[in-house]
């Protein structure tokens, strides 16, 4: 059964995490892949959000696309428990994904059942493309010159607008719900919400 965990801010909605995961995470190792943030001059988040996940008993293995062979992150993703990507920039993050065939290993791997958890770039990569947020410049593509199209991990056939109503993304979130409300199964969610997916069900759960 797929599972997937998506948010836009992973440190605001680490509680509902525990409570959806439902079983005991002392011990357990989880996949972290940072590699959206390399290109951003702001990176609290991965910081925070890996706290948050040791907080909550897990080991933290980081899984840096960019550093790895193929093999390398295979075996690393193969082994783990979940597997969680970062925010950041979406299309570097699919162009360094798709640049070794990663974004397949992760598919098949969530489609056998390893949870998914994606914080706003990761959350919007398990859409089945990223075309929605290019039009709105959401994240600057000029900075994954080498990505030759806008197909993602199409883990669900929904997709997700990250940070809606936050600042600094109100306006870009706002447009891309003018532009596509009508075409695309949007799903905004703000700082505070987690989309929570458990094979058909779909949840939207705010913190407390």
């Amino acid at each position: 059964m797929k599972r997937l965990f998506l948010c836009s801010s992973f440190a605001d909605v680490a509680n509902l995490f525990v409570d959806y995961v439902k079983e005991d995470l002392q011990g357990k190792t989880i996949a972290f892949i940072p590699t959206a943030s390399l290109t951003e001059s702001v990176r609290f988040y991965v910081e925070k959000g890996k706290k948050a996940l040791e907080k909550a008993g897990l080991i933290v293995e980081e899984v840096e696309i960019t550093q790895l062979s193929k093999e390398e992150i295979s075996s690393r993703l193969h082994k783990c428990d979940y597997i969680y990507i970062t925010g950041g920039n979406t299309f570097f993050l699919l162009q360094e994904l798709k640049r070794k065939g990663i974004d397949k290993i992760i598919a098949e791997q969530v489609e056998l059942g390893k949870l998914y958890i994606g914080e706003s770039a990761g959350a919007i990569i398990a859409s089945p493309d990223t075309e929605y947020i290019k039009s709105v410049n959401f994240d600057p593509i000029e900075k994954a010159p080498e990505l030759e199209d806008c197909t993602s991990l199409d883990l669900v056939d929904f997709y997700t607008v990250p940070h809606y109503g936050n600042f600094p993304f109100k306006k870009k979130g706002e447009k891309v719900v003018q532009l596509y409300n009508e075409k695309l199964q949007l799903i905004p969610i703000s700082n505070k919400q987690a989309i929570l997916i458990e094979g058909l069900n779909i949840q939207i759960e705010d913190a407390k």
